[in-house]
This record gives structure tokens, C-alpha cells and sequence, in this order.
């Protein structure tokens, strides 16, 4: 019976030392999210060069006026910087997501994941701010 006694308590020190968090779990439902914001924002690409060709049109147009608008111009090209940049910003974020694993463990591909969250949450927030300040700009 004391031979046993050993046996069980390394039993019990493994299973319990297996129980760990999930990580491969969590993983999965970061990577998720992340798809979420991404495919939130995604359908809206073509839209930001729509509006930023009408800020550029509207720009045109003020400028070929007499006595143009000057605060309301820099307004515009303001607006056109911004939807470019978001644009782009979406871009590149996406071209720096790794889709694979690689060689990663699980903790160093959660800490991957949670950060590619953080940057794909920044590029979700920066496309609804340029939205709602080209609709309150031009309109739409």
C-alpha cells in the first residue's frame, strides 16, 4: 500500500499539472475576433475611395469658384488625407497578419494574437471616425 502512495500523488500532480489554461482554445477565439473587426470594416474599402473621390471632386470644384472657400478646402483635402490613410492602414495591417502558426508556441501566438487584436481594433475604430466625419463633411 505505501508503494502506491507515491504512485498516485505523481498521477495526481500530472493530471492536475494537465489541466492548464487552454491555449489553444483562447487562440482560436482571438483569431476569430480578430476575422470579426476585420470583417467589419472590410466591405467598406470601396466606399473610402468614393468618398475621398468626392472630397477630391468637391475640392475641384471649390477652387474653380471666384472667391473659393478656403476653410471649408482644407477641410476636404483634411478629409481626403484621412480616408487615404485609413485605406492604406487597412492594407497594411493586413499584409503584416500572419495567417499561420509558424514555429510559434501557444503562449508566444497568443501574444501575437493579442496584439494583431489591438492593431485590427485601431484600424476598425479609424474606419468609423473617417466615416462619420465624411458624413458630417459631405453628406453622405
Amino acid at each position: 500500500m505505501t508503494r502506491r502512495i507515491p504512485f498516485f500523488i505523481f498521477a495526481l500532480i500530472f493530471i492536475l499539472g494537465s489541466c492548464g489554461p487552454d491555449l489553444k482554445g483562447e487562440n482560436l477565439k482571438l483569431r476569430e475576433e480578430i476575422i470579426g473587426y476585420h470583417d467589419e470594416v472590410m466591405p467598406l474599402m470601396g466606399k473610402l475611395k468614393t468618398l475621398e473621390k468626392e472630397a477630391v471632386q468637391e475640392i475641384e470644384k471649390l477652387e474653380g469658384k471666384e472667391t473659393p472657400d478656403s476653410a471649408r478646402i482644407m477641410e476636404l483635402k483634411s478629409l481626403a488625407v484621412d480616408l487615404n490613410a485609413t485605406y492604406e492602414g487597412m492594407f497594411d495591417w493586413m499584409h503584416g497578419y500572419d495567417v499561420s502558426d509558424g514555429d510559434m508556441t501557444q503562449e508566444e501566438l497568443k501574444v501575437y494574437l493579442e496584439d494583431q487584436l489591438v492593431k485590427v481594433k485601431q484600424v476598425n475604430n479609424q474606419f468609423k471616425e473617417v466615416l462619420e466625419k465624411a458624413e458630417n463633411l459631405l453628406g453622405d
